[in-house]
């Protein structure tokens, strides 16, 4: 993050978060990537006894009652671990987000303060087997039988399949427009959720990814949130998070990234000098920091819009624009990184390949890239063609009055 945007309370708290991604065991990061570890609790469990965990919530629950500019400054410090703990860490923002905008208070108190405390485990369960960015196609379905609901069907690459206590499940619940016929649930694993299949990744090891399957699982009415068919609101709340989340933890990896590498360039000699002398090497670095810069900077403008709009047009724009930009700049450093180091680079004696095959991920999670320019797209057309208040510089033209000539059929 760029340093003159912060307040001293946010250097504070970057302060408090280094010292615990200080803490992260470095034989964790290595067994994770091994696979050897499919749910680090312990890590989660440290996070929560710093109160690391849900820092936006209420105090009420645990939380700090901060802000999104607050929070991204906690989440890029832990993108530099890599994107299965940041996501792991991010899990309680994302589900703590569902729960604490529209969860009943027994809810809040039955399932976010123990998220926050770190005495209950999350994750979301979104996309399913025949459909990734068509979210609204959900197939899983929840029916009604007196005071429960009984949810058939799966969902896949569920982060924290393998490790979860709770999950946030989205089900069909009418037959109308699917935008209006979805609802949300807080499932228990103990309800009957079946754990079916654990995926094996390129990167972003460690976090249990997996396929859950639902057979006749019977959640209680009470475990709805918000409404019966109202899931599609608490989905396009949830996509700030969602987002905001990977863009910052995408900065912290590409930062780390850049890092390593612009030091290799200043102690690695070739031709008889460092080669960080050499314009492809230094130009390398020089545009790296400027597109890092700049993708800091729309990020922070992403949470300070939401802090002060909320869910509008204008901040879904935003918050699309921060996803897609700090992600495709994570690609395009660690990518840079890895061709200063050379050869070494490609090999496990430094940490960039797997910050490579982390951050692979990052374009296709929480919406690809491409559904980014749809939203993108789509806000600023909305936001361009509305009765506008600034100059027409259309008619800054010598010949603007040639009404004739401007032919649009």
């Amino acid at each position: 993050m760029i340093d003159a945007l912060l307040t001293e309370p946010q250097r504070k708290l970057r302060d408090e978060v280094r010292e615990f991604v200080k803490w992260v065991p470095r034989q964790l990061l290595l067994d994770m990537d091994a696979d050897k570890v499919t749910y680090p609790k312990e890590y989660v469990t440290e996070a929560a006894k710093r109160n690391l965990l849900g820092l936006r919530f209420s105090q009420e629950y645990g939380g700090r009652g901060l802000h999104w500019k607050d929070e991204i400054v906690a989440l890029e410090e832990v993108g530099v671990l890599g994107a299965s703990l940041a996501c792991l860490y991010s899990l309680v923002s994302i589900v703590g987000e569902a729960l604490h905008v529209f969860g009943t208070e027994e809810q809040k108190q039955k399932y976010l303060a123990p998220l926050i405390s770190g005495n209950l485990f999350c994750a979301e369960a979104l996309t399913e087997p025949r459909g990734g960015s068509d979210f609204f196609g959900t197939t899983t379905t929840a029916v009604k039988e007196g005071n429960a609901y009984i949810l058939n069907g799966q969902k896949r690459f569920v982060v924290g399949a393998e490790g979860a206590d709770i999950f946030l499940v989205y089900a069909k619940t009418g037959n109308d427009i699917p935008r209006k016929s979805l609802s949300a649930f807080i499932v228990e694993r103990g309800m009957g959720v079946d754990v079916e299949y654990l995926y094996g990744l390129l990167g972003t090891r460690g976090g249990g990814a997996g396929r859950l399957v639902f057979k006749n699982t019977e959640v209680p009415q009470e475990n709805i949130l918000f409404e019966e068919n109202k899931g599609g609101d608490i989905f396009y709340q949830m996509m700030i998070p969602e987002r905001m989340t990977s863009a910052a933890g995408a900065l912290g990896l590409s930062r780390a990234a850049l890092e390593i590498a612009t030091r290799y360039s200043d102690k690695r000699k070739a031709f008889g000098q460092h080669i960080r002398r050499f314009e492809g090497v230094s130009f390398k670095v020089a545009d790296s920091i400027t597109r890092l810069d700049a993708a800091s900077g729309l990020v922070y403008a992403a949470a300070a819009a939401v802090d002060k709009y909320g869910g509008t047009g204008y901040t879904r724009r935003l918050v699309s624009e921060a996803k897609k930009c700090a992600t495709d700049t994570t690609w395009e450093v660690i990518n840079h990184a890895m061709q200063i180091l050379g050869g070494i680079g490609y090999t496990t004696i430094y940490p960039v390949e797997r910050m490579l095959r982390d951050a692979r991920l990052m374009m296709i999670w929480t919406g690809t890239n491409e559904i980014m320019n749809l939203i993108i797209q789509h806000e600023y057309f909305k936001e361009v063609l509305q009765e506008s208040n600034t100059r027409d510089v259309e008619n800054d033209a010598t010949e603007a009055d040639a009404k004739d000539e401007k032919i649009y059929e």
